[in-house]
């Protein structure tokens, strides 16, 4: 394939559909040379004239002059700032509820008359003054004990992990030793891999707090931007071997980030807690997840069993654990487990749903007497993928859209505040359900071509395109990409699709408990998706159930704060293996209702109007101007 042979040649094309030709975003113009095009979707008559040709699907016959148009830039909105925001723990930090210590020890150096070796006469003392029976050490270690014994003139910090989750009772282990006495902090990072961007946190386990915070996007969305074009991906050639490579790239950039902002080495962070989805985690770990999208859906493992840095190349001390949540299910991973427990869902008990919506929706319902959970697959639309004019919530980005009631005209907000180049998910949301509640779409989200009831204005914006009807929201004089913006049919059913998905995923985990929705009394919304929205709009399309505002609680990344509870908690560590233990999975593709309740839902906001109350839509006639 032209992809491969640009991959052989050092040149990073993008994939974001995994090189399955779905996304027609891997386009490139083949100048001279003989190819085969296995597929031409995406193209039209013209482009494949002017020889464009998609990467992924293009035999290449012969020697090739290809360029390469400009690549979609992904803006690193996602970077944190300098100073780490102060994160608040819902108990009281005690030092001896982690694993991890530091002690500073002076010892009695050899002697003729003393010839005991090194590592005995230090565990000796060790376990004289502090209790450490049973006491080993990593090999690591052991290589450099001597030298430093000498450089510290045999006064040093020895790093001991006393237990894990797997060996409550031990025996400890002396994972690092330093030269001399360093007692002032104790390095560990707490991971989230989410498919879209990664994140983490430093943290000094002296004092609990979190000293730095880094993100940016998964280095894996080259090569798809949703878990099953990755998965598809991971099983061709090295392409597990590369996905893990990506990932850790990203990850260990941000860790190297981290250390950096406070004047650390890498080498001083000992321990990683990290969670992610299912798939996110086979892949970090170089698992093949092949399984997790064939019938019957099975992961290779829901929980892994601690692993050293030096196993999987995350850079932290090599020897440092890197411990990973458990998860439920193929779809339904860490990040929910983890999500629960840091949302306090289990606190106050009261029937909670938490959902986090990204390219999956995963759902848990519960009052944690009892959990129950699914995942449905929403596609990448909510996150701009799958969209003509679709794009990631980056500078330039359309987040937010107003329709006038009187003259329908178009007004929105660009993040960054530039000229627009597309919209982002929230922004998609937005322009949705202002479309419907202005009547320029009807229930079923077909544009409505005909609106004679309009000002002039208004029926400019709405046309015949490329991909059927298509409503305008930027001139392209207002654009920065010179070109028109607009949402099309096909945008619509996109969305409309990906909305039904998630909430026939709330309807049949209720009914399967005998509940239903009006029984739920808070809605926690995880992720950097709920901190955008518009709680209305997404009310109003349907997205989410028709509840008083007050009943939502928009609580931004809980994987991330679930794994830093685990990190400085060993009872938290553990509440997050009970909850996935608890747990049960739905799977929606085995109940028979799922099918009716996604097209009971492919209306807007849904074909039972009694569920959605506080919809109050008005037709064009309603509201039209004089022409």
């Amino acid at each position: 394939m032209l992809s491969e042979a640009a991959q052989q040649a050092g040149i990073d094309l993008q994939l974001p559909c995994g090189g399955q030709g779905r996304c027609g975003r891997c386009a490139v113009i083949v100048e001279e040379g003989a190819v085969r095009r296995r597929s031409t979707q995406h193209l039209s008559a013209a482009d494949v004239e002017a020889g464009y040709a998609l990467a992924c699907q293009t035999t290449v016959e012969g020697d090739l002059v290809v360029s390469i148009p400009p690549q979609e830039k992904i803006e690193r909105r996602l970077k944190e700032g300098k100073r780490a925001a102060k994160v608040e723990l819902p108990f009281s930090y005690d030092i001896h509820d982690q694993p991890l210590r530091k002690y500073a020890i002076t010892l009695d150096p050899p002697s003729m008359q003393d010839q005991t070796d090194d590592w005995s006469r230090l565990r000796r003392e060790l376990e004289r003054r502090y209790n450490l029976e049973g006491l080993r050490i990593q090999l690591a270690v052991l290589k450099k004990l001597g030298r430093v014994l000498r450089e510290g003139e045999w006064t040093v910090t020895v790093v001991v992990e006393l237990d894990a989750w797997d060996r409550p009772n031990g025996p400890p282990c002396v994972i690092d030793i330093i030269p001399g006495e360093h007692l002032e902090s104790l390095w560990a990072v707490a991971i989230d891999i989410g498919t879209t961007s990664n994140h983490v946190w430093l943290v000094d386990l002296i004092s609990g707090e979190v000293m730095a915070q880094k993100a940016d996007y998964n280095g894996q969305i080259a090569r798809g931007e949703d878990v099953i074009s990755r998965i598809i991906y991971a099983s061709k050639g090295n392409g597990l071997e590369e996905l893990q490579s990506l990932v850790m790239g990203t990850l260990n950039r941000l860790i190297e980030e981290a250390a950096q902002e406070r004047s650390i080495s890498t080498d001083e962070i000992y321990k990683a807690v990290v969670a992610g989805n299912s798939t996110m985690i086979h892949l970090f770990a170089g698992i093949p997840p092949e399984t997790i999208r064939l019938m019957p859906f099975i992961t290779t493992i829901n929980e892994l069993p601690p692993l050293r840095a030096y196993a999987v190349g995350l850079n932290i001390n090599s020897v440092g654990r890197v411990d990973c949540l458990p998860g439920v299910a193929s779809y339904v991973g860490a990040d929910i487990t983890a999500g629960v427990v840091s949302s306090e869902m289990c606190k106050s008990g009261t029937l909670s749903l938490f959902i986090d919506i990204g390219t999956n929706g995963e759902i848990a319902l519960g009052d944690c007497t009892w959990l129950i959970s699914c995942a449905c697959s929403a596609g990448p639309a909510f996150e701009g993928a799958g969209v003509v004019h679709g794009m990631r919530a980056t500078a330039g980005a359309i987040e937010e859209v107003w329709i006038d009631p009187e003259s329908f005209e178009v007004s929105y907000r660009v993040i960054g505040d530039g000229k627009p180049r597309g919209f982002c998910g929230s922004g998609l949301i937005s322009l949705l359900a202002e479309m419907f509640v202005s009547g320029v779409i009807d229930k079923s989200g077909n544009i409505r071509l005909d609106l004679a009831g309009f000002s002039k204005p208004a029926r400019s914006r709405v046309r015949e395109g490329e991909h059927g009807a298509e409503y305008v929201v930027a001139w392209a004089d207002e654009s920065a990409t010179g070109e028109d913006i607009a949402i099309t049919a096909v945008d619509i059913d996109n969305l409309m699709r990906a909305k039904a998905a998630i909430y026939a995923g709330f309807s049949i985990l209720a009914r399967s408990v005998g509940l239903s929705l009006a029984d739920v009394e808070r809605v926690l919304i995880g992720g950097a998706f709920g901190q955008y929205i518009n709680v209305e709009n997404a009310i109003q399309i349907g997205l989410l159930p028709d509840k008083p505002f007050e009943s939502f609680q928009f609580l931004g990344n809980t994987s991330i704060k679930g794994a830093y509870m685990a990190l400085v908690s060993r009872e938290m560590r553990d509440r997050v293996r009970r909850i996935s233990g608890m747990m049960t999975y739905l799977e929606l593709s085995a109940d028979n209702t799922f099918f009716d309740e996604f097209n009971a839902a492919m209306f807007l906001p849904h074909t039972d109007e009694s569920l959605f109350p506080s919809v109050a839509v008005q037709g064009p006639s309603d509201k039209a101007t004089s022409p």
